[in-house]
């Protein structure tokens, strides 16, 4: 589905350590991989890589057998979808309308003839059809992740079977029962066919939600495969340099180790 191959970023900042660092990855249809790591280990780097956002400085990123660099950016916007961390908007939009960009892709195509469709379905899946007609500036930062999850819903509506989800720390403005419904959704995702992709800090919503997990660290994955397989205390203290105790369900952070 899509495949990162010896994939290497260089730093901005002239001598600085890559950012990437040989990274093989690949994310198949019908899963959900989670990256995991501590700050500043490359995560949200190589998920801008794998959008086609960020141009590696060495290897390269197939998106269905087909290097990522030689897609047309409205093909590439029409199978895959990116929600970022934080979104801006210039202007006093409605949340429809911006739920609503994300057909932008489609302008032109038949595909336009789902748009309606598209959003309505999208801001009900997402949890935000009640907000429809709020301005997007005057939502909360959770309301806003919501919203950004119902565009990339919409933008997808209508792609081929195996598109791609990008999401980078969706859950990180979201009360616990958004998290969790928004978790569900992802799931939800892969089960309908697509490849879900998502950067997290909370390590049992990875367990919960990942079919694979992979850990990054200093710009290397440094362990990769199914998150019960990953996740374990040995591995983690390595990669987070504190110890972690077992609790029903999941692991915590023994702040006293």
């Amino acid at each position: 589905m899509i495949a990162a191959e010896a994939l290497g970023v260089d730093s901005p900042v002239r001598g600085a350590a890559p950012l990437l660092r040989s990274v093989d990855l690949a994310a198949r249809a019908g899963e959900v991989l989670a990256l995991i790591g501590p700050n500043g280990a490359g995560k949200s780097t190589l998920l801008r890589a794998l959008s086609g956002e960020l141009r590696p400085s060495r290897g390269r990123v197939l998106l269905r057998g087909r290097p990522l660099a030689g897609w047309p950016p409205p093909a590439l916007a029409r199978a895959r979808a990116v929600m970022e961390q934080q979104v801006s908007l210039a202007f006093p939009l409605p949340a429809r309308e911006v739920v609503a960009l994300g057909r932008l892709p489609w302008r032109g195509t038949p595909g336009m003839a789902l748009d309606r469709a598209a959003v309505g379905e999208a801001m009900e899946r997402a949890g935000v059809a009640a907000l429809a007609a709020r301005t997007y500036a005057t939502l909360s930062g959770g309301e806003r992740q919501r919203v950004q999850f119902a565009r990339a819903l919409a933008q997808l509506h209508g792609a081929a079977e195996g598109a791609l989800l990008l999401m980078d720390e969706p859950t990180a403005s979201l009360d616990p029962r958004h998290r969790g419904l928004l978790l569900r959704a992802a799931r939800g995702l892969a089960r309908d066919g697509l490849a879900v992709i998502l950067v997290l800090h909370d390590l049992n919503e990875a367990a919960f939600v990942a079919d694979r997990v992979g850990i990054l660290a200093e710009g290397r994955l440094v362990a990769s495969g199914p998150a019960a397989a990953v996740l374990r205390r040995e591995v983690l203290r390595e990669v987070y340099g504190i110890a972690f105790r077992p609790v029903e369900g999941g692991l915590l952070p023994d702040l006293a180790g």
